[in-house]
């Protein structure tokens, strides 16, 4: 059995227990809505991911674990959570992350191993004895239109030729005890899997993975191209190839450490109302919407299950933290290998993955200098045309002198440089995700319009020079002056000293 915080789930939230960005909770909390709020309220103070060890109307030993990428207020670990996800050190900080990433990206695939056995498959319930409902799903906000089994997990789909596996994230919500319902949305790998079954008049088999390795979460939830599949770049990441078994009734490789999977097949044309839900934008809206349902024949789970969970809504939660860091390496890496000027590229968590912050490298400007609409287009050009543009919808341009993982400096820059007339470039053409709440009904119909360019960059930077000094601490005053301040912090009778 692999072991690891990247590769066994049960190992990470071990790792979390011991490295005290965890806690066992063993009073009895209620699914339905109790332990969403504790895990919203634990995003909110930046607190421990909580075990739910004794859960209302479950039976023994069923857990939940919500909160799983919240961020921590652990001294020199909030991205924690995020880097146990890749067994790297707790003290990791974005631009180190988005690089292991990238390089992941660039290095041949570690395509999985397949073994006979894991723990996934401790226990086995097939046909009668699938019930969806012994697990504690739960209610996440009372708005909800349903219980939500799937929102920490990934989707397991081929193509009928076999040569593409999908691993990717999308929701969903329990139908009954042998069904779920969720979204399949065209342009989501899923969904172009889907509709070749579908041209096929079969239906589509399918798995659904529950506290996967960690890395496999993240990897099932980067933007990767089309017929890219993501089980060989989670050997890539980790340096080892994920252990798979093969499901019991459909013939899917599924990791084996996994907590618990389901399988069976998403129905050619069969629909359900589906939410509605809270959603990673931060809104909820009122109307349910027909999706696919996803029939289950088989649940297979480790002893002592842990189910994960999140709660979305208002960052930061997973669908910021993990999508959001996963977007932020995709397009860094395409924007580079495209040959642009960028430095760094994040989006934004505390922007609810609706922006995606550019650095551009003051120094390459300077040797090449441009225009602002020049490089407007040309980061417009490639982003809006790839997958991970197609996502987020508002790119701001800052020069390198900004560090765009400090949303205070990205508002200050946007506040500042952004000139009103001059500074915002439309692009209505562009296709985009139908999720943003800011989108009429028209741009959803077209499934494109929202789409923009954003310029923090002061006219000068163009061609490489910042003008003016930043009236900050770090420049302006001396260095000795500011190492005794800093050194002395405690002798003036503040708290602590500042880091």
């Amino acid at each position: 059995m692999q072991h690891g915080s990247a590769l066994n789930f049960r190992d990470f939230v071990t790792h979390l227990l011991d490295e005290g960005d965890a806690v066992q909770i063993g009073v009895e909390v209620d699914p339905h809505l109790e332990a969403a709020a504790i895990a919203r309220r634990v995003y909110d103070t930046h607190s421990p991911a909580p075990l739910f060890e004794c859960l209302a109307g479950t039976e023994p030993g069923f857990r939940l674990l919500g909160a799983p990428a919240g961020l921590s207020s652990m001294p020199d670990g909030t991205y924690g959570r995020i880097a146990a996800h890749l067994g790297l050190p707790r003290e990791t900080r974005p631009r180190t992350l988005l690089e292991h990433l990238i390089a992941a990206m660039h290095a041949e695939p570690k395509p999985p191993r397949t073994v006979d056995s894991g723990p996934v498959q401790q226990n086995i319930k097939v046909g009668p004895e699938v019930d969806l409902e012994r697990f504690p799903v739960p209610l996440l906000h009372q708005q909800d239109g349903g219980r939500y089994l799937g929102t920490y997990g990934f989707h397991v789909v081929q193509s009928p030729d076999g040569t593409w596996t999908s691993w990717s994230i999308s929701r969903t919500m329990l139908r009954d005890r042998t069904s779920l319902v969720g979204p399949a949305m065209p342009a989501q790998h899923l969904g172009m899997i889907h509709q070749m079954w579908r041209e096929l008049g079969k239906p589509t088999p399918w798995a659904f993975v529950l506290g996967a390795p960690p890395a496999a979460l993240l990897a099932a939830g980067m933007p990767l191209p089309a017929e890219v599949s993501e089980d060989g770049y989670v050997g890539t990441l980790t340096g080892s190839p994920v252990d798979v078994v093969r499901t019991q009734t459909n013939n899917l490789l599924v990791p084996a450490n996994a907590e618990i999977v389901l399988e069976g097949y998403i129905s050619p044309d069969e629909t359900a109302p589906e939410g509605p839900m809270g959603e990673y934008h931060g809104y909820q809206f009122d109307e349910p919407k027909p999706q696919p349902v996803f029939h289950v024949e088989a649940v297979t789970y480790r002893d002592d299950p842990i189910l994960p969970f999140c709660v979305a809504g208002l960052p930061p939660e997973e669908n910021h933290t993990i999508w959001g860091t996963m977007i932020s390496a995709s397009a860094l890496d395409l924007l580079r290998s495209s040959g642009l000027p960028v430095d760094m590229a994040w989006c934004s968590y505390e922007a609810a993955t609706c922006w995606l912050v550019v650095s551009v490298d003051l120094e390459e400007l300077r040797r090449c200098p441009t225009t602002e609409p020049e490089l407007v287009d040309a980061v417009a050009r490639v982003l809006f045309a790839s997958h991970v543009g197609w996502l987020v919808p508002k790119v701001l341009l800052v020069a390198n002198d900004i560090d765009v993982t400090d949303i205070g400096a990205v508002v200050w820059a946007l506040a500042t440089r952004s000139h009103p007339a001059t500074g915002l470039y439309r692009f209505d053409d562009a296709p985009g995700i139908p999720l943003v709440p800011y989108l009429t009904a028209e741009d959803r119909a077209a499934g494109r319009g929202g789409k923009a360019v954003v310029s923090c960059l002061q006219p000068s930077q163009l061609a490489g020079v910042t003008t003016g000094v930043t009236a900050s601490f770090s420049n302006a005053f001396p260095d000795e002056l500011q190492a005794r301040v800093t050194t002395g912090w405690s002798g003036y009778g503040f708290a602590s000293a500042v880091e």
